[in-house]
């Protein structure tokens, strides 16, 4: 079984307030978005299961993995046989994009496919929710308002089809620990939900990622990105959750060869929606 684990993106990201346990409470819509990874799930030759990746370093054991941690905590709740596992990586690591977490959400999901498990999107999203606050929201994998700390999911009427997207990832990473640490959490003037359910062309300006304040003095690179993305023409411009990578949503296409140009050195992704 081969599965292609997709990116999503933030519009818009309030982060409310901070709770007794140290997380943060936040709104944001996550979108989908068709820049993928590639997972093949097959049975496996020997007696364990085995994860092997390529493409771009995994800095982790396998066993640290949240492929890996996803088989774990499946096999935590009913017997499943071995199997091998093999991830490509293409979607850039610290770049707000949750390439790691659609890993894991597509593992389970494979898994629950492949032996017939029987398991509903619900259950599989709960067995998510203990890998990490993204991991749920690829179990749907559609346009959702999260809520909480990001494991509180509800639908939301988005459509970005019509429209192209570029991403860009600079060389640089933003630690999710250090972007969290300079935020001044507070209760928005107007939620994300009535913003995004605007027209698109009204977003400038009222849709907002409460990371760039923090993030933006500290790695100026994101910011330029950003800059350069609406000098292009982009109808609306954000960091993705806690960066680094910036998105800009265009009404036309636009050449590669000038996003080479623009954006030499860094990680770059466009297609329609």
């Amino acid at each position: 079984m081969i599965l292609f684990p997709n990116a999503k993106i933030n519009l818009g990201l309030d982060i409310v307030s901070k709770r007794p346990d140290g997380y943060h409470n936040i709104e944001t819509v996550m979108y989908p978005v068709p820049w993928c990874d590639v997972l093949e799930i097959v049975p496996a030759k020997g007696e364990e299961t085995t994860l092997t990746t390529s493409g771009r370093p995994v800095d982790c054991p396998p066993e640290k993995n949240l492929v890996m941690k996803a088989y774990r905590a499946l096999e935590a709740r009913m017997p499943i046989p071995p199997v091998d596992i093999y991830l490509r990586k293409i979607i850039p690591d610290g770049a707000g994009l949750g390439g790691g977490s659609a890993d894991a959400a597509f593992t389970l999901k494979g898994l629950n496919s492949l032996l017939a498990l029987g398991l509903t999107d619900d259950e599989l999203a709960d067995i998510a929710a203990g890998l990490g606050a993204d991991c749920p929201f690829f179990i749907y994998n559609r346009p959702m308002l999260c809520t909480g700390i990001g494991t509180e999911f509800s639908p939301v009427n988005v459509d970005l089809s019509g429209y192209n997207i570029v991403i860009v990832k600079p060389a640089v990473s933003v630690p999710t620990a250090q972007a969290y640490s300079r935020v001044s959490p507070a209760l928005p003037d107007r939620s994300v939900a009535d913003i995004t359910a605007l027209p698109t062309d009204e977003w400038r300006g009222l849709l907002k990622n409460d990371f760039e304040p923090s993030v933006f003095p500290l790695y100026p690179a994101v910011a330029d990105i950003k800059e350069k993305l609406t000098e292009l023409g982009a109808i609306y411009t954000s960091m993705s959750g806690s960066g680094s990578s910036v998105f800009g949503l265009f009404r036309n296409d636009i050449l590669a060869d000038d996003l080479s140009e623009t954006f030499a050195g860094c990680d770059i992704f466009s297609s329609p929606l």
